[in-house]
Formats: C-alpha cells, structure tokens, sequence
C-alpha cells in the first residue's frame, strides 16, 4: 500500500523555526539539543528525545507510531518560540 505522504531523504535543512537551543536555555553547549528545522521542501524536521518505548505505550485511541517512526519530545518553549516562524497556510 502506498502512503499518501513520504519523508523525502533528498531534502536539505533550509532554516530553524524559532531560538535556538542556546538562546531558549535548553542546553548545555553539548551537541545534543532539541531544534525544529524547516526543509528545502516546505517539510518540518524535529530533534527531540526519543520516547517512542515509554510514550509509546500509552498512546490515545486512533494513534499509532509506525515501525519507520519515533515518537519525540521537545521543550514547550521551543515549539512556542516556533510559532511566528510557521506559515498559517
């Protein structure tokens, strides 16, 4: 069965969406840092812990992580600091 979307690995990171790391106090300096990136082909990249195993467990009714998937978390105040950098439309 095809899906309707796929990840395009040919894609490049184009910007970040909102502050950096560093700026939100969200890290250490260490190179493991959330960030959310918008790819040359309008896609959203996100790096965030990888809770799949323990979230994953208790995921509400209708969703599901596919076995090519990871559930991630990132920052509250990463996603709010986003928010002016992502289209409406």
């Amino acid at each position: 069965m095809v899906r309707p979307w796929e990840a395009d690995p040919d894609a490049h990171f184009k910007r970040r969406l909102g502050k950096t790391p560093q700026e939100l106090g969200n890290t250490t300096g260490t190179p493991e840092c959330p960030d959310i990136w918008e790819l040359t082909n309008g896609d959203i990249a996100v790096i965030g812990r990888d809770l799949t195993a323990s979230l994953g467990a208790s995921l509400p009714e209708g969703v599901s992580i596919g076995s090519d998937e990871r559930l991630v978390v990132i920052p509250r105040n990463m996603l709010i600091a986003a928010k002016p950098d992502i289209p409406s439309v």
